[in-house]
């Protein structure tokens, strides 16, 4: 406790009031304000923290201070002191918040596969429990039919009435009424054991199934509980490296003056700061307008292709494995996320290692490959849930459409998410360029569909949605 007042009371770390706009706190609403991990939003931030009057921040040495230091070695000492530990705070804040916001989507995503996984046991053990359903009641239906003829053959009309069309109500109605007929018993136990054996297997596939649909709702849970974690720490993340940003070069400048005994002015640190921050003033503007413009050509061509194919609704790629117009809308409202080739479907696979990891052998979505940096679309219209990385996915953004409906675009280019959580997209935008990111062999998009949050074939979805894939 010593140690931090006497800290507080040199001058040499930052204090509180520093620390809060060092590092300022940001919950999800704040997120959606900055746009947090979508480069116009992100851009558009850095532009007002880099906007002339942006360093006169109260509690940070002004450049009057530093002058003023600069003619007094107590003074200087102490103000160099701060400067030094202002911007070891700056750094060490990006790399905490940096190394929470990897572990957290790493975990989000760890979480989201083993809810995928569960997904799909829960559907397969179903249908395998259908199936085993359907395979009883024809046993059972078998075995009547047996027990029928049997009693033609040396039964009394009362007996056969049990087994005249629809007499019983279910298998196990039927297979009930069967076990109580000793000729049935003495003559066809075979038939009679193949239908109860079946009965059973159905019932504990059903169990099962239920068992494995909890397991799967519990996971689900769990995953969409991590998706909020990993997005709060990439916001978080994304703000201390604003600060940063905002801060450090004047924090820099400063320091250098107050080092250099040569006759170099404020004057001249001052304009170099000035400098920089122009610099990167124009490098942003140019490239905020950029993805703006490939905003704006997506929507046009949007909206000129919607117009011819609202009637048909299959424009967009209708051939399975061929390329098609991106970003087109169709008559379904739908588009297609991208004009690339289809590389890998929805399904099993062989699985293909690299040199630090391996593909997945169940693909839960479909590979499109346009080309590097290539123009990703928002297949409908929607809300950003998520923006930013994702483990094995690497950047990656996920899409509500309302209605249990939603879509996943992974493998996203470093710095080319276009969209912030929280924001409302049209069908058809420009959301993000194809990358290489994550677990990736080349530049694609690996698209996903969704329904109650279970991974669905995008093939089969897209297409009764007019768009091949």
């Amino acid at each position: 406790m010593d140690a931090q007042q006497s800290d507080v009371d040199c001058g040499c770390a930052p204090t509180e009031a520093e620390k809060k706009r060092l590092w300022p706190s940001v919950n999800r609403r704040a997120a959606i304000g900055i746009g947090a991990l979508g480069a116009l939003g992100f851009l558009a931030f850095s532009s007002m923290a880099y906007s002339p009057g942006a360093i006169a921040i109260e509690g940070y040495p002004s450049w009057d201070e530093v002058e003023a230091a600069k003619a007094n070695e107590a003074a200087k000492a102490a103000e160099v002191t701060k400067i030094r530990n202002l911007i070891s705070s700056l750094e060490a804040e990006v790399a905490r918040t940096q190394a929470e916001a990897e572990a957290a989507s790493n975990e989000f995503y760890e979480a989201q596969q083993a809810f995928f996984e569960a997904s799909f046991k829960a559907d397969e053990l179903q249908a395998q429990a259908d199936e085993q359903a359907a395979a009883a009641d024809e046993a059972a239906n078998k075995a009547g039919r047996v027990a029928a003829q049997l009693y033609r053959n040396g039964g009394d009309d009362t007996s056969l009435e049990l087994f005249f069309s629809d007499s019983a109500a279910s298998a196990d109605d039927l297979l009930a009424r069967l076990g109580t007929m000793d000729k049935l018993l003495e003559r066809n136990q075979t038939v009679y054991s193949e239908a109860v054996t079946a009965r059973d297997a159905a019932q504990s596939l059903s169990d099962q199934a239920e068992v494995a649909r909890e397991e799967r709702d519990r996971l689900q849970k769990i995953a969409e509980e991590k998706m909020v974690e990993a997005q709060e720490k990439a916001d978080a993340a994304e703000a201390a490296l604003a600060a940063q940003e905002s801060n450090l070069s004047t924090l820099q400048a400063q320091l250098a003056a107050l080092e250099d005994e040569t006759a170099q002015t404020i004057a001249d640190y001052k304009a170099g700061v000035e400098e920089e921050k122009r610099r990167k003033a124009e490098a942003e503007a140019r490239a905020r307008a950029e993805a703006e413009r490939l905003a704006r050509e997506a929507e046009a061509a949007a909206n000129n292709n919607s117009g011819g194919s609202s009637s048909g609704g299959s424009s967009g790629g209708s051939s399975s494995g061929s390329s098609g117009s991106g970003g087109s809308v169709v008559g379904s409202g739908w588009a297609r996320p991208s004009s690339g080739w289809r590389t890998s479907g929805y399904g099993y696979r062989t699985s293909q290692c690299g040199s630090s990891y391996c593909s997945s052998s169940f693909h839960a979505g479909v590979d499109l490959a346009s080309g590097c940096g290539s123009a990703i679309y928002a297949a409908s219209a929607g809300t950003v849930v998520y923006a930013g990385y994702n483990g094995g996915y690497g950047n990656y953004i996920k899409i509500d459409h309302g209605g249990g409906i939603g879509t996943g675009y992974a493998h996203i280019q470093s710095g080319g998410i276009w969209v912030g959580y929280g924001q409302r997209v049209s069908a058809g935008q420009a959301i993000a360029a194809e990358g290489n990111t994550g677990n990736s062999f080349g530049c694609h998009l690996h698209f996903e569909t969704y329904i109650n949050g279970s991974p669905v074939n995008p093939i089969s979805f897209m297409s009764a949605r007019g768009i091949g894939v």
